[in-house]
């Protein structure tokens, strides 16, 4: 996969991009925003980990380096969904906060979600912020997702329950 725009480029994760990942993943304001499995700190190790794992082939999921002037300053993911729900897809991402506030992540998430429904066989693509991420939701506001419903108390994030969010689009609406 390889997507090139004029502001960031969508690409394979490079073993070489292991520094750089963790330099800008190491960031408790990104670690609070995302699900347990994603740690802070973040180490080098914890990066070259990832970087391996996401390299092998696995259909269950498409993750993908975001790269602006030439370095990594960000992630995003697909998570295909099984069973009944196998026409959808799940989708998360950061970006590194010396990127944000530019319109980057609507447009990186607006192509990702166009190749995601081009190349596999899904008919939604949805993602679960939580409700207080107000980054986050309106990201996928301007890439054309719409709040499906908020969630009472459905997430534990460092020991506070809270409310998180469902946001999806169709195929035919994009």
């Amino acid at each position: 996969m390889l997507i090139v725009t004029d502001d960031f480029t969508l690409r394979e994760w490079k073993e070489r991009d292991a520094e750089s990942l963790a330099s800008i993943a190491n960031n408790r304001k990104i670690a609070n925003n995302l699900r347990d499995g994603f740690p802070h700190p973040y180490s080098i190790e914890d990066a070259k980990q990832y970087i391996s794992s996401v390299r092998m082939e696995d259909a269950d999921s498409k993750q993908i380096a975001i790269e602006i002037d030439g370095r990594v300053a960000g992630s995003m993911g697909a998570f295909f969904k099984e069973n009944i729900y196998r026409k959808n897809a799940e989708t998360g991402y950061f970006l590194a906060e010396e990127y944000r506030g530019r319109g980057i992540m609507p447009k990186a998430v607006r192509c990702m979600t166009q190749y995601l429904f081009e190349n596999y066989d899904i008919i939604r693509v949805y993602a679960q912020p939580f409700s207080r991420n107000t980054a986050s939701r309106r990201v996928l506001e301007k890439a054309g997702f719409r709040c499906e419903a908020i969630l009472k108390n459905n997430v534990i994030k460092n020991n506070v329950v809270q409310d998180s969010c469902i946001y999806a689009i169709l195929k035919d609406e994009l």
